[in-house]
């Protein structure tokens, strides 16, 4: 998981990088899943929760060119409904392989739970719906 950690300043010889923040965390047993927010909460300006009761979570997520389709960087999503109310071009990083779509306004998507990574490399604004199934297990999508 990718998360936005700024250099710390820790009153010594110099500071941090995030690898050697992470590699920190890690000693002490703090997993990416533990570091991992729910998506509307780490950004709500990209991200708003239409509906939500104990069965689904429909959220909207919008971003610009050059950023994630569906979350930023690396990033989970539980079993889901995309629902793409833009069109878009996309770059997709999942499982070691990176694929490039194009994604026609309207088109209905299905997922099981995943981590990836989508970036929008067209030249315009997109906005999807993103449908969360609520399981036993379900972990909301991680900003």
């Amino acid at each position: 998981m990718e998360a936005h950690v700024k250099k710390l300043d820790c009153n010594c010889a110099g500071s941090m990088s995030r690898r050697q923040v992470f590699a920190l965390l890690a000693a002490f047993g703090v997993t990416g899943e533990a570091l991992a927010q729910d998506a509307v909460t780490a950004n709500p300006r990209s991200y708003g929760v239409l509906l939500e009761n104990e069965r689904v979570r429909v959220i909207e997520y919008k971003s610009r060119p050059g950023l994630g389709v569906c979350g930023e960087g690396v990033h989970s999503h539980p079993a889901h409904l995309a629902i793409a109310l833009t069109g878009a071009k996309v770059k997709t990083v999942q499982d070691g392989k990176t694929t490039f779509d194009e994604i026609p306004q309207g088109k209905v998507m299905y997922f099981e739970a995943e981590v990836h990574s989508v970036e929008n490399v067209g030249g315009a604004g997109t906005r999807v719906y993103l449908v969360e199934m609520k399981g036993k297990d379900w972990k909301p999508s991680t900003g």
